[in-house]
């Protein structure tokens, strides 16, 4: 069983172990609570407590809600982590709720997770599956919490090599996303549409439908009229549909925009 639910193995509907295809079905459509509670007789070793905690952080990324049951889960898998590997995988979650919290206003938790980074940095190998997850991740601290492009950008490519080589699809699709989005703030309109574009392409062919109507809304922002808006009508309607992200319905209904969080 994969440790995160963020990505990897027992992710798709085609890893062919029939819990980790309900997992992600259930997931996949933002039924965080119902996926985990298939985890929940696996919640005693490490990777099922792991992955269990990491869908219901993915929960609160995508509802802005369910804070002390993630924070109960990740707890829970801290407790029966025993290698360097686990604990480094607890520690890059408690990271990214704690990243979370912060991004989100719940409560200011920016030096845990800078901490809990590091932690997990000293205890994740090089060259594991997990690093590029933990790059990523410490990347998005430095764009939205630190206000560090540069470093954010130097995370987003080490953590898109490590996705590459481990074949890990979907971070693939969060890496293109973020790194368009600095591309875009710097300007570079075309090198912006081209990784939007396949991070969408990526989310369409997986099926990893809550993530469907970030990367439509994100690639409007490159395109122009009646492309832009027919890209984010869509986007709409998969909101509307799925009720997630909540953070997406606001900037869509025109309010003050959040920084993208996945």
């Amino acid at each position: 069983m994969a440790y995160t639910a963020m990505s990897g193995s027992g992710t798709t509907a085609d890893d062919g172990d029939p819990l980790q295809t309900a997992v992600w079905r259930l997931r996949s459509r933002g039924c965080w609570t119902d996926a985990a509670a298939l985890l929940e007789p696996y919640a005693g070793a490490a990777a099922g407590a792991l992955q269990r905690t990491a869908l219901l952080t993915e929960r609160c990324v995508y509802t802005e809600s369910g804070w002390a049951e993630a924070d109960e889960a990740l707890r829970g898998a801290e407790a029966v982590a025993r290698s360097d590997e686990e604990r480094g995988a607890a520690a890059c979650e408690r990271g990214y709720l704690a990243y979370a919290s912060t991004l989100f206003g719940v409560r200011d938790r920016a030096d845990e997770a800078r901490s809990a980074f590091g932690r997990a940095a000293a205890l994740t190998a090089l060259a594991g599956r997990g690093r590029a997850l933990l790059d990523f991740r410490r990347g998005l601290l430095a764009e939205n919490v630190a206000d560090a492009p540069q470093a954010a950008r130097a995370a987003y490519r080490r953590a898109h090599e490590g996705a590459a080589a481990h074949g890990d699809t979907l971070l693939l699709s969060f890496t293109w996303r973020h790194l368009a989005g600095l591309a875009l703030r710097d300007g570079e309109l075309a090198e912006a549409r081209h990784g939007f574009t396949e991070s969408l392409r990526i989310r369409e062919e997986l099926g990893y439908l809550i993530g469907t109507a970030p990367a439509l809304a994100a690639l409007a922002d490159t395109e122009e009229e009646p492309v832009s808006t027919r890209l984010r009508t869509e986007a709409a309607r998969l909101v509307r549909l799925l009720g997630v992200p909540t953070w997406l319905a606001a900037h869509l209904g025109a309010a003050p925009p959040r920084p993208a969080a996945m």
